[in-house]
């Protein structure tokens, strides 16, 4: 498969932000750097602590997708969510974790969840893909009335962590019974690290075709556009700025003008250094010029 060039791509871009002056915040934040599309967590990513939302915020939140006119948003779930794990209290916790995430992104109409699928913690990789799979079914039997898909995100295989090559992440949707409610979320720079090489033409073509025939383009709801401060198959997850990593401008270029991917919403991740609070809007900006008119 190559390459196919939109001649007049329409663009969903936007970025990771932050929620801590609130969730509203974060829309008008995204609006002003121009965006139609955002990421956000729902809550403390870092502690097992659940934030129950008002209806006052869920009204407010909702009345600002309105008048912001964000046309697409994701959440993020907590980094200490594994599915992976065998039983026991965080094996609860976990699932737990997952369905409250659920329940409020269904409550603020976010559409998808994105979710690292987990580390098998010496298990092995069988084992833990069976479990990854099983703690979803789980979660979404139980969770049945939430609207949003969970969207298994590409990892890039640091540790024992799982979702670092394309067969697993089949192999997990295979075994997920409510198929309508999984899918999946590229992030360039986890797949780079994990040994998908997508710096010219020729090898982004491979790697898509690899991921087209083997995941399918039709499963991918959401792409993170992150460079990578390590170099291909490193299997370390750190993120650069665009078109300043190993993987370089090239790969975004090819990327942003795909006509596949026009309709998928793009996210960036890159760094945010206190000393320079411009870098969303300099990736960002950076990106669209890569786009083809």
């Amino acid at each position: 498969m190559k390459t196919i060039k939109n001649s007049n791509p329409e663009c969903f871009l936007g970025a990771h932000l932050s929620i801590a002056k609130g969730l509203p915040q974060a829309l008008y934040k995204a609006k002003a750097l121009g965006c139609n599309a955002l990421q956000i967590f729902t809550k403390n990513a870092s502690t097992w602590k659940e934030r129950i939302l008002s209806k006052a915020e869920i009204d407010s939140f909702k009345a600002t997708i309105k008048k912001t006119g964000i046309k697409s948003i994701a959440s993020h779930t907590s980094y200490l969510i594994n599915l992976a794990t065998l039983g026991g209290k965080k094996h609860v916790m976990a699932c737990n974790a997952l369905k409250q995430e659920l329940v409020r992104s269904s409550l603020l109409d976010i559409p998808y969840v994105v979710l690292h699928p987990g580390s098998h913690m010496g298990i092995g990789e069988k084992e833990g893909i069976r479990q990854i799979a099983e703690s979803l079914n789980q979660v979404l039997d139980a969770g049945k009335d939430c609207k949003p898909r969970i969207l298994l995100e590409t990892t890039a295989g640091q540790g024992t962590s799982l979702g670092y090559t394309f067969h697993q992440l089949a192999s997990i949707m295979d075994q997920v019974k409510i198929k309508d409610k999984i899918g999946v979320c590229i992030d360039t720079c986890h797949i780079f690290a994990a040994g998908y090489d997508i710096r010219t033409e020729s090898l982004y073509n491979k790697t898509i075709d690899s991921f087209n025939s083997i995941v399918g383009i039709d499963n991918l709801y959401l792409l993170h556009l992150n460079d990578s401060k390590k170099d291909l198959n490193s299997r370390v997850d750190r993120h650069e700025h665009i078109g300043q990593g190993f993987i370089g401008g090239n790969a975004f270029k090819l990327l942003m003008n795909d006509s596949r991917f026009s309709q998928i919403p793009k996210i960036i991740e890159t760094p945010k250094e206190k000393k320079q609070t411009a870098w969303d809007k300099t990736n960002l900006n950076l990106l669209r010029s890569y786009l083809e008119s």
